[in-house]
């Protein structure tokens, strides 16, 4: 049902695009969110929380949800469990998105006008799959978003071929811009900043998370216009993820409420909105 859900509120923000063209802003940022949510619901497969059948939970996680997105559920499940088994360790792959915080404010504007322009989609879904591809991608990544190799490297031609069937379903029905307009260019800009505030987000400047694992990750209070065009299907609720990672998504709420009515709860970082974060995560002078 998730995985209806999204793709039903990015067919609807296309539809609205194509009928009101002064509406294409405010779609592309839906549309991107959204995109944000395939790969939020790729990661649920990944913990087997898509569906109880082991192959249906595959077949959604990585053709409907990893795949249109240019990733590989294959790749991302070993290198996320990783992730898990050593949260803000030395040993964790993702340690690379969390370890340069804080940062300047200028530093994190960079960061996001580079998302917003495209050059980080350009870098991702180019520079490093062909990296990748001639073997030039080191095993450990070096650089924030660089880790996006061992995803999007090792399925360029699953991401080329559905891309290619989208642009023709666009042309048939008569209107082949709109998968530029909104499709592309959703995921060339909106897609990449919301990814880089959900990695922020979820364990930047979390003092004791190394050896806490209440502090693990941080929840960030949601309200429903982030929850809109920032943090779809409770990704929010990252650090109860990380205490009960087989916990599904939809519950998350629940489990936050339950872990805060006990006295180890108070013990974990939540942030009271994504503005909050972004200046604890751009507190450096």
């Amino acid at each position: 049902m998730l995985v209806g859900h999204c793709w039903v509120v990015i067919a609807l923000a296309v539809a609205a695009g194509v009928l009101w063209p002064i509406l294409i802003p405010v779609c592309v940022a839906i549309i991107g969110t959204r995109q944000l949510g395939l790969a939020i619901l790729m990661h649920e497969a990944a913990h087997g929380g898509l569906s109880p059948n082991g192959r249906a939970n595959d077949a959604l996680g990585h053709w409907l949800c990893a795949v249109p997105i240019g990733a590989s559920l294959n790749a991302y499940r070993p290198y996320h469990l990783s992730h898990h088994k050593f949260a803000q360790q030395a040993e964790d792959p993702d340690l690379v998105l969390s370890a340069p915080f804080p940062v300047s404010r200028a530093s994190l504007r960079r960061k996001i006008v580079r998302d917003l322009t495209g050059q980080t989609f350009f870098k991702q879904r180019i520079l490093l799959p062909l990296a990748a591809l001639r073997g030039r991608t080191a095993a450990r990544p070096t650089e924030d978003h660089d880790y996006e190799a061992i995803v999007t490297g090792r399925s360029v031609l699953p991401f080329v071929l559905v891309n290619l069937a989208l642009l023709a379903g666009f042309t048939v029905a008569g209107v082949w811009w709109a998968f530029f307009a909104l499709w592309l260019l959703p995921m060339a800009t909106w897609f990449a900043m919301v990814t880089r505030l959900r990695n922020i987000a979820e364990h930047a400047c979390v003092e004791g998370s190394a050896a806490d694992p209440f502090r693990a990750a941080r929840t960030t209070r949601a309200s429903w216009w982030e929850r809109a065009f920032i943090a779809p299907y409770w990704v929010n609720f990252h650090a109860e993820h990380h205490l009960f990672m087989h916990v599904p998504c939809w519950k998350l709420p629940g489990l936050h409420r339950a872990v805060h009515a006990r006295p180890q709860g108070e013990r974990m970082e939540v942030a009271g909105g994504y503005v909050e974060v972004l200046r604890t995560a751009s507190s450096r002078a």
